[in-house]
């Protein structure tokens, strides 16, 4: 499947069941793996990345393809380090281009023995396990992916000495550092933050528990997009399984869209379901501005949303982006360029003054860069559009599998 094609729904009115959250799955996979459970995790995410590193936790073969899973290849890359044994750990294409030095100079340090097998600074990796590694004191900077500070968060109660980590520069994505230490605690680990920008973690072993996943918020996003977009003065979508007081720092979407048009309730159904309504409000700002540092998944979907609407914007904190599964920002510039907008890019940030470069493309075929959240945000345009096609539509696996089977169920049609 090359690319499919999406018409809009006049009429938004839906129930969906959104996927468990990745980011609190691959955690909780690797958390309850270090505590050697025999319980396991419950609705965890049927996604791509998640597979791969449920895969890889079970089985342990000399070589670990993760393929494009970011998030597994940072968490296993520490992983193995603490775990005896000697494996390949690799990727696709692109995950190969994409850095990880800063995770082995520091697992290095602590005494992990790690080599590269082909370009420095880059998977694939060879890594022999040592479960008897010293651990203590580790500095790194904070401006790199919350991803390889989680992922050595995660072995410190392993470490003979835990682990002491400084953090210097500004601190990126820390919400996602919050989700790590909150869930590691439910597992009996203690660690703390000291101060603003340090974290200890005491050599007190994991407690295997039961644990529940919730649902994914960055999915979320997608239909807060759906319901900013439509011209249904009626839309309501409910989504149900998501958490008011919850881990991930994508939760912040409802602030957010309340910007852009879309009220967030939050209630319970009488078997005590917790469900989210979203539906339409009056609240639209004139111009939008929002530092996405801690919330950098989130940025494609406002982006698109913010220009199907009109609404001049600039989206700041966005360094992480240059390397996801592709260089989103340039991604972005290029997709959005097929509906004539005239942007202002730097490393960090996106904005639009509302100018136009030229009329744009009638029916415009969006490439998604092997990234799968550059197909979801795109999709919903196709509201403002009339019709909109995506390309290789089946990277939605990385994340959402039934994002496509979703959309025909709110309403849309989707002509493969």
């Amino acid at each position: 499947m090359d690319r499919l094609t999406i018409y809009p729904t006049q009429r938004l009115h839906a129930t969906i069941q959104l996927p468990a959250s990745k980011s609190i799955s691959n955690r909780a996979l690797l958390i309850n793996a270090l505590s050697h459970s025999t319980f396991v995790p419950e609705n965890v995410s049927d996604c791509d990345d998640t597979r791969v590193m449920l895969a890889a936790l079970r089985n342990m073969p000399e070589v670990i393809d993760i393929g494009a899973a970011g998030t597994a290849m940072r968490f296993l890359t520490a992983y193995l380090a603490v775990t005896p044994g000697t494996h390949m750990l690799t990727g696709t294409e692109r995950m190969r281009h994409r850095p990880i030095g800063v995770l082995v100079d520091a697992l290095r340090q602590l005494g992990g023995q790690i080599t590269y097998a082909g370009e420095e600074g880059f998977p694939p990796l060879c890594i022999t396990g040592n479960d008897q590694l010293e651990g203590g004191q580790l500095t790194m900077p904070g401006n790199v992916s919350s991803q390889y500070i989680s992922a050595l968060l995660m072995i410190g109660p392993t470490l003979k000495k835990g682990l002491c980590l400084t953090l210097t520069d500004k601190i990126v994505s820390r919400p996602y550092l919050d989700m790590t230490i909150a869930m590691m605690r439910d597992f009996g680990a203690q660690v703390e933050w000291e101060g603003a920008d340090s974290i200890r973690v005491s050599p007190v072993p994991y407690t295997p528990q039961p644990y529940r996943i919730e649902n994914d918020w960055s999915a979320a996003s997608y239909w807060y997009e759906m319901v900013a977009l439509s011209d249904d003065p009626h839309a309501e979508v409910l989504l149900p399984g998501l958490c008011y007081e919850s881990l991930q720092g994508d939760a912040r979407v409802r602030d957010i869209y309340n910007e852009l048009g879309v009220v967030t309730e939050f209630f319970r159904d009488k078997e005590g379901t917790n469900i989210v309504r979203l539906s339409k409000g009056q609240n639209l700002t004139c111009w939008f501005s929002y530092d996405f540092t801690h919330q950098p998944d989130l940025a494609q979907t406002v982006a698109v949303t913010c220009a199907m609407l009109e609404v001049p914007f600039h989206l700041y904190g966005l360094q992480s982006l240059r390397i996801k599964e592709t260089d989103r920002i340039a991604a972005l510039e290029t997709e959005l360029g097929h509906f004539g907008l005239s942007l202002e890019v730097t490393e960090s940030a996106m904005a639009w003054e509302g100018l136009y470069r030229s009329e744009g493309d009638d029916r415009p075929a969006i490439a998604t860069y092997e990234d799968h959240r550059m197909a979801m945000a795109f999709a919903p345009a196709s509201l403002r559009t009339g019709a909109i096609t995506i390309l290789n539509p089946q990277v939605v696996s990385k994340s959402y599998p039934t994002f496509w089977d979703d959309l025909e169920k709110a309403g849309f049609s989707v002509c493969y």
